[in-house]
């Protein structure tokens, strides 16, 4: 009996501080943000990649919501996924809130080779205090099914990756 007691003490002690540590990281954040290609190599915007992304606002809507957009490229080589030299747009800010927002970023590609390059995305978001410290994190890679508020080209495209066909 007395086991018993100790390890519902002991599970009751790890819920209660697992659910300030939980709330302190964003984890639900993390299953709110999302990110999607919103244009990919269009007639109206040929060798771009764009990157459209949401997360939701904090309660207070004190803190300063950041989004990072970082374009990735497909490695034949080894099936791997590498940063893009120069697709980085570092942090951005893009405001304050309770509500949901959305951001993007478009990006240019200048394929070296002949060769179609396979990109995706991965954003990065922070909400942060006036002062500047980081409270929370979360991160997205692109998935398609998202609905742009605007800048999708055409009109409601949402794709994980994008296929950049250089001559076309």
């Amino acid at each position: 009996m007395r086991v018993l007691r100790r390890r519902a003490r002991i599970i009751t002690l790890f819920v209660l501080l697992a659910g300030p540590i939980a709330a302190a990281q964003g984890s639900d954040d993390s299953r709110r943000v999302w990110a999607t290609v919103n244009v990919c190599d269009t007639a109206g915007a040929p060798n771009t990649i764009g990157i459209r992304a949401s997360m939701p606002g904090s309660r207070s809507g004190a803190q300063v919501r950041w989004m990072r957009f970082v374009v990735e490229y497909h490695s034949k080589v080894d099936d791997r996924w590498y940063r893009l030299e120069g697709g980085d747009s570092g942090f951005l800010r893009v405001g304050k809130g309770r509500r949901p927002r959305q951001f993007g970023r478009s990006l240019r590609i200048e394929p070296s080779a002949r060769q179609p390059v396979l990109l995706r995305g991965r954003v990065y978001f922070q909400w942060r205090s006036a002062g500047g410290s980081v409270l929370r994190r979360a991160s997205a890679r692109t998935r398609k099914g998202h609905r742009s508020n605007a800048g999708a080209d055409p009109t409601g495209y949402s794709a994980s990756t994008c296929t950049i066909t250089p001559g076309q």
